[in-house]
């Protein structure tokens, strides 16, 4: 598949794509012309990568798992603690996002505050 196939394809743009081949999380052999050349499972591949940043897994973190994405049959128990892991975090997050918008709740309530900054 050439560039514009796989960008149709997957609705990625030819930036992004030639981008992900930069970084090494997408392989293309060259024709004799120069053109890129993607194999067809090249689509699925692009989807899980999506997925994985859909999901809140940075380039940086998918990189870190292409041996499991690669082979996504024989990982799914590293998938599965990967996604346990990201899920975690996300809690964590949501936990200080709380405690931020109480304490910016409670500053906003304070009528007897001349300055919600002040401690």
């Amino acid at each position: 598949m050439q560039i514009g196939e796989i960008a149709a394809a997957t609705g990625i743009s030819r930036d992004t794509l030639r981008f992900y081949e930069k970084r090494g999380l997408l392989r293309t052999r060259r024709n004799a012309n120069g053109y890129r050349d993607y194999p067809p499972e090249s689509v699925d591949w692009l989807r899980y990568i999506r997925t994985a940043q859909a999901l809140g897994f940075s380039l940086a973190e998918i990189e870190a798992d292409l041996p499991l994405l690669a082979d996504p049959e024989n990982s799914s128990a590293a998938l599965r603690e990967a996604l346990g892991r990201k899920l975690d975090e996300i809690d964590r997050r949501i936990s200080g996002l709380q405690a931020l918008r109480g304490e910016l709740a409670r500053r906003l309530d304070d009528s007897m505050a001349a300055c919600p900054l002040r401690p």
